[in-house]
């Protein structure tokens, strides 16, 4: 294979993985828009800016592209969240205040228009697709959790926080602020303000160090 030739390829696959992004972008739009049931293929092609048989050419049928626009919406949640546990990397000198960034910035992200309609795709159809809770569940929230236990292991090793079971307390962390965020919210069916999820934030990281702060050693 000459050199002309092979960049010749790359450029090709290289256009079929972002026409087929396009593609998940665009019938994750007409999903949330529509629902599963009202959403079509055509609506989805001229969405994506493609023919109706490229989508098809590239995910088969409907149901295939239900499955894999949502397992792609929950790849890019996934990544969001990611970087935002990143901050613990290095919290500073007071933790407090970076455990609040990360718990306030968790929240946008689960407020957030992509976030909202993954939870509400994903079990609106839990009966015709029973197995894509376990699929987005397992790209969000475990995998956040098993990057919030990680950073919490390095902090209690540190002595940042007292010596826990950092999976379970990685799970605790997300319970104190998921738990509010669905009850205020009305299960995704009423806004909450900068405001309300800076309180819940707050409250979240309050109780949490009660219970994970470092010991203070006696007078």
């Amino acid at each position: 294979m000459t050199e002309t030739t092979a960049a010749t390829a790359r450029k090709g696959a290289r256009g079929r993985i972002d026409k087929r992004q396009a593609i998940l972008d665009a019938a994750f739009t007409v999903f949330a828009r529509r629902g599963y049931s009202q959403a079509c293929v055509q609506e989805i092609a001229e969405e994506a800016g493609v023919a109706k048989l490229t989508v098809y050419n590239h995910l088969s049928d409907k149901e295939n592209l239900f499955r894999q626009a949502l397992t792609a919406a929950a790849e890019t949640v996934s990544e969001e969240c990611l970087a935002v546990a990143d901050r613990l990397r290095d919290p500073g000198d007071d933790l407090r205040p970076a455990l609040e960034e990360v718990a306030y910035r968790l929240l946008h992200v689960c407020r957030g228009e992509r976030a909202h309609a993954l939870r509400w795709l994903t079990y609106a159809q839990i009966a015709r697709f029973p197995d894509l809770v376990d699929t987005v569940q397992s790209r969000t929230s475990h995998r956040l959790g098993e990057g919030l236990a990680d950073r919490f292991a390095r902090l209690s090793l540190s002595g940042r926080l007292r010596p826990c079971d950092p999976a379970v307390a990685a799970e605790q962390f997300l319970a104190l602020l998921t738990g509010p965020l669905e009850a205020r919210g009305r299960l995704g069916t009423q806004e909450v303000t900068d405001a309300e999820a800076g309180g819940m934030a707050g409250s979240a990281v309050d109780t949490f160090l009660r219970a994970y702060g470092p010991e203070t050693p006696p007078p």
